[in-house]
């Protein structure tokens, strides 16, 4: 699945994932290959996924935001 994580000034990660877990405002929750649709606002936490390309496990940590999940495309939109 594709993951995006941007902020209005950069670009985090662009990649292909096996999963990725968001620290959703009503709790954390994970997203794996063919994923409902969704649209949920996110809470200060850590967003960590795994590289399908390294196999490295990652933990990014974020003030709040939005994700969309649609497709097996996941964007994050970080403040």
């Amino acid at each position: 699945m594709d993951l995006e994580i941007i902020s209005s000034e950069k670009v985090f990660f662009k990649g292909t994932v096996q999963k990725v877990t968001l620290p959703g405002t009503l709790g954390s929750f994970t997203v794996l290959e063919g994923h409902a649709p969704l649209i949920s606002t996110l809470e200060a936490g850590n967003i960590a996924y795994n590289a399908q390309k390294t196999g490295e496990d990652t933990v990014l940590p974020i003030k709040g935001g939005y994700v969309e999940v649609q497709n097996n495309r996941v964007v994050v939109c970080i403040n």
